[in-house]
């Protein structure tokens, strides 16, 4: 089950599968309850966009609300007030997919009045074999950073430490003692671990978090 409060943030620095932890909880939380939106608000990295998935999303019952200004051409940082909807509706349940730096998390400065303490929560996926948070002090400035900008506070931590379809469990403990780490320091609990599927069943049984396997949704089998 994914216990979390009904506005859900998830932020994490470039490269650390921010989106596709996203796309995935959406369709998994969207199995759970009724009324899900996924809002695609990260208006500073142009790849692997949660907006480009709207059709795979759409049959589990997942809305999706884009940063896209429509008739544009083009990306722009702007935000589509359908956000507003959700955000407003007590019984809507809404995922945030935010810019992975301070630049990006500023976009939810506008929306600073719903994120009341206790009715909000506010994910850091972390990725440990990113050079940005490969240790404390590096996920420590990022969420910092994020706080700052976003004038909103982590809730949570997610472990989604990964080398795509080359991940081994090895990876994902090394990301597990990193998360914990942090874990003490801002005494903030490990929600959630990120890891394919093919992993799940290999994973120690007594790790903080609740595993939530992940379908390589935004990559191609290419990539």
């Amino acid at each position: 089950m994914l216990k979390d409060n009904r506005i859900r943030m998830i932020i994490g620095h470039y490269g650390s599968g921010k989106t596709e932890f996203a796309v995935n909880y959406a369709i998994n939380l969207a199995k759970e309850v009724g009324n899900v939106a996924l809002a695609d608000l990260d208006v500073v990295n142009p790849y692997f966009r949660s907006r480009e998935k709207y059709e795979q999303l759409q049959p589990f019952g997942v809305s999706v609300l884009s940063s896209y200004v429509k008739g544009s051409g083009s990306d722009l940082p702007a935000v589509s007030a359908d956000v507003l909807a959700p955000l407003q509706d007590k019984v809507s349940n809404i995922i945030l997919d935010v810019g992975g730096d301070s630049m990006g998390a500023r976009t939810l400065g506008r929306y600073k009045e719903y994120f009341v303490p206790g009715e909000y929560d506010m994910f850091c996926v972390v990725n440990a074999n990113r050079p940005e948070t490969q240790d404390v002090a590096g996920v420590l400035h990022h969420i910092d950073t994020i706080e700052r900008a976003a004038r909103a506070k982590v809730t949570g931590l997610i472990n989604n430490t990964h080398l795509l379809r080359h991940t081994t469990v090895e990876d994902v403990i090394k990301g597990q003692e990193l998360c914990k780490k942090v874990s003490e320091v801002l005494n903030i609990p490990i929600k959630y671990i990120g890891v394919i599927e093919a992993l799940v069943e290999e994973l120690p049984k007594d790790l903080e978090g609740t595993v939530l396997p992940i379908k390589m949704i935004m990559r191609e089998d290419w990539m």
